[in-house]
Formats: structure tokens, sequence, C-alpha cells
């Protein structure tokens, strides 16, 4: 059966979509079947796959609104055993056209129903925000990622993400479960890059990932190239880095690793 787990954090430029990108490349490459769902407006998952959101006919916006099935808006990618459900600049008026609707924050959960066990995992790309369709991500999810920039800032706004799981997991999703804290960006020569990683894992000793991810240029680059960091460059720190995390995801869930 399928884990879906949803990349969140309400604060921007944190490495949401590069993770959710590479992360799902990573799993890929270790041979698991992998659906990244790109739940943000601008879709930059959906090109950092290689995928132009204005060609695609269908997406998230579609899926969430329930007009068309999941399965019929899912495009193949370049990267092995990873496929994607495309954003568009279009899904920004889901937030306000679900307002209305009776159980809008189920929309996405009962859409990913049917296709749940056809993959290995599920990665969902939220948006910067706390918004409804990023609500859905949460209703939907078995688990969430949370990213955290190893910069000044990086524990503001960590509270208000943790109370918002918090409230999701008593209202609407009770099995919701934190996979784990993400340390984004990390340079070892910087003091206060240290600084941070202890702070995170002082306050957050069982919910830190081993794997922290480094500083990379060519992990900046890969998405305007259309790629993953893993067909970009190989043997970059970046997909180093995105591979350990994926094993470690994988050891996280009792699954082999090959």
């Amino acid at each position: 059966m399928g884990k879906i787990i949803a990349i969140a954090n309400q604060k921007g430029g944190v490495g949401k979509t590069t993770t959710a990108v590479n992360l799902a490349a990573a799993i890929g490459v270790l041979e698991k079947k992998v659906l990244l769902i790109d739940a943000d407006p601008q879709a930059n998952a959906s090109s950092g796959l290689g995928v132009d959101s204005d060609t695609a006919e269908k997406g998230t916006y579609e899926v969430l609104e329930h007009s068309a099935q999941a399965k019929d808006t899912i495009v193949e990618t370049t990267s092995p055993n990873v496929w994607l459900i495309p954003s568009h600049i279009d899904l920004v008026a889901a937030e306000i056209e679900l307002v209305d609707k009776d159980d809008r924050e189920y929309m996405l959960r009962e859409a990913l129903a049917n296709i749940k066990d056809d993959y290995d995992f599920i990665i969902i790309d939220c948006a910067p925000s706390l918004g409804l369709i990023t609500l859905n991500a949460l209703t939907a999810a078995d688990s969430v990622i949370i990213p955290i920039q190893c910069e000044y800032f990086a524990l503001e706004g960590l509270g208000k993400l943790l109370n918002t799981i918090k409230s999701v997991q008593k209202l609407h999703n009770p099995d919701l479960n934190i996979e784990g804290l993400l340390l984004t960006m990390f340079d070892p020569r910087l003091r206060l890059s240290n600084q941070v990683v202890e702070e995170v894992k002082t306050h957050f000793p069982d919910m830190v990932f081993n794997t922290l991810i480094q500083r990379n240029v060519r992990l900046s680059e890969a998405p305007s190239f259309g790629e993953s960091i893993l067909k970009y460059d190989v043997e970059s720190k970046g997909a180093i880095n995105y591979i350990l995390l994926a094993e470690e995801v994988l050891k996280k869930n009792n699954i082999e690793v090959k």
C-alpha cells in the first residue's frame, strides 16, 4: 500500500520543491514507484521535472475539483519510476471554489483513494501557505516532511505549522504523522548553519533526519534544465544528499533498500 508524504512549510524559500522533486527522483532511482503531485500554483515541481504546465490538459486543479479522475491527469516524467500530476496557475482559483463545498478538506484524499495502491510513495509538493490546498494535502497524507533552512529565522513559523498539523490531526486526519524535519541549505563552513542544526536537534531530538541537504550550486541549476539533480549531476553533493535522504525514508518505513 502506497504511503502519501506531504512536503510542507508555510515559509517560502526553504527547499520544499527542491526536496519534493529530488526525493521523488531519488526514491525512483532506488527502484520504487513514485507519484509526485504538484499542489503549488507556481508549478515549480512540474517544470523542475521538465513538464510544461501550460501544455498539460489536466492536473491538480481538476483532481481537487473532482472534474477529472486522478489517474487521467498523471503524466510520465524523464526520471525513472517517477510520474507527475502537474499544477497550473488555475490552482489559485481552487482555494476560492472549494470554500462552499461540503467536505472541502477531504477532496484530495477522496481523489487519491483509487490510485494510492499503484505507487510505493505519493509525494505532495505543497504551496508556501497554510491555505485550503495545503490543508487538503495534510488531510490526504500519511505523514509530512518539514524542510527547515539552516538560517537565522529557521524556527520562525515552525510552531505555527506544528499547531496546524495538530489541528489537522484532531479534526481531519488522526493518522497524520511527522515523517521528519529536514535541514536544508546547510553550509558546514558557517557557524550559524551549525548552530541552527544544534538548536533544531536540541528542541526536536527524535524528529530530525540524519541527512543534511547542503548548499549546492548544481542543485540550484538543475530546475532550469527541467531535470532532477540525479539526472543533471549524479555526482554532485546535492544528488548524494537526496539519495541518502531517500534511503533514510525507505528504512524508516521498513522498506528494503536495494
